[in-house]
């Protein structure tokens, strides 16, 4: 009777201990929220170019690649900071210079607010790769399109390739890949998908995305999957208008879905969103990035995925074309996005949001739970504290 005692104690006190450091994190972050301010709170959500704090430029102006771009941060930055803080910033070519520079701007972003801000770039390998196609050497590994690793039948080199650019990321202070492709390339015709994709085959790609993803955690880099619901069937590029694909969700679970399960099976941090409309799916010509069917019940729900939403960029012309960039983000966040990701007026995304939350159009308990997200993001992955 005394070992049996003995033995229930030990096991209750094993199962306290395992249970303790999830309850002591989630109480650290609840007791963190409930002292931020609707602006720290409303700023979490979003992640922006580092130019758009430097107050020089026009959204219009922000989007023309020939412009100079941001690579410090300097006191204009840190002003507007203050009133307007993100949680977290996306990179460019052009805010890239050499490797040192790198390095000293992403340690001083990471220092310009009192809750450090994530770091993203798109650095897929193949033709979109923001350090490895550099003008300047920065002596890391090229990598071929993913349409050739594919191609292979070899999820060896999609793990290389994940874990190779996952070092150097984090050797250079970025903390997310905005990799890899999950899109199946299904349309010949699509222009903006194509070898960025491991294929068009849902099975082949699967394997390649869990392979990918294994080797940007092993380096050290958070991974995010994209685009959902998937963009490897359109005829269209969300970045210049309206984009659309026509299937049902049966047929889009039986094809686009098997590599974005397998990317939240082998434990991705994101899922970044499509703008393309689903209208057999949802009955509407609306973006997926604004839909509660297509990100609630279908990603969350359905699927189980529990990580952060991210939207695709949304200054992108099948967003800027429709939407101001307040209603935009309103509509995002109430169809379940965490982070909105550069929208095309920054100032007035934000202030538009935080109205919306005073005038009790969205509850602040929603931004609380993608808050929650973030900083548990932050916490874990980043070592914040």
């Amino acid at each position: 009777m005394k070992k049996t005692t003995m033995y229930r104690g030990a096991a209750a006190l094993l199962a306290m201990l395992l249970i303790w450091p999830a309850a002591a994190e989630e109480d650290m972050m609840m007791q963190k929220i409930k002292t931020m301010t609707l602006r720290e709170k409303v700023g979490q959500m979003f992640m922006v170019r580092p130019d758009v704090l430097e107050g020089r430029y026009s959204p219009a102006e922000l989007e023309e690649n020939s412009n100079p771009s941001t690579t410090r941060v300097s006191e204009d930055m840190r002003k507007y900071y203050v009133q307007y803080p993100c949680g977290g910033f996306a990179l460019f070519r052009k805010n890239i210079l050499s490797p040192s520079q790198l390095r000293t701007f992403a340690e001083n972003l990471h220092g310009i607010g009192a809750i450090t801000p994530m770091l993203g770039i798109d650095e897929e390998g193949g033709r979109i790769a923001r350090i490895a196609n550099h003008p300047t050497n920065f002596g890391v590994k090229k990598f071929p399109p993913m349409g050739e690793i594919a191609a292979s039948g070899d999820e060896a080199l999609a793990f290389e390739t994940g874990l190779t650019i996952g070092q150097y990321l984090k050797a250079y202070g970025l903390d997310i890949d905005f990799a890899p492709v999950a899109d199946v390339n299904t349309n010949p015709r699509n222009p903006v998908i194509g070898d960025r994709a491991f294929g068009d085959d849902p099975a082949v790609a699967s394997g390649m995305v869990q392979a990918y993803i294994r080797g940007l955690h092993e380096g050290g880099t958070a991974s995010c999957i994209k685009h959902f619901p998937g963009h490897g069937d359109t005829a269209t590029d969300t970045h210049t208008g309206y984009a659309e694909t026509k299937k049902t969700w049966e047929e889009i679970s039986e094809c686009e879905m098997i590599p974005f399960r397998a990317g939240i099976a082998a434990g991705t941090d994101f899922v970044m969103t499509a703008h393309i409309a689903a209208p057999s799916v949802t009955g509407t010509d609306e973006p997926s990035t604004m839909s509660y069917i297509i990100l609630t019940e279908k990603l969350r729900q359905e699927l189980g995925y529990e990580g952060l939403i991210i939207t695709d960029a949304l200054s992108m012309g099948a967003i800027r074309d429709k939407y101001s960039s307040s209603e935009a983000c309103i509509r995002c966040i109430q169809a379940g996005v965490d982070i909105l990701l550069m929208p095309y007026d920054y100032f007035e995304a934000f202030d538009g949001v935080v109205r919306a939350v005073e005038s009790g159009m969205i509850p602040e308990s929603r931004i609380d739970e993608s808050v929650y997200r973030i900083l548990k993001f932050k916490m874990e992955k980043m070592g914040v504290q």
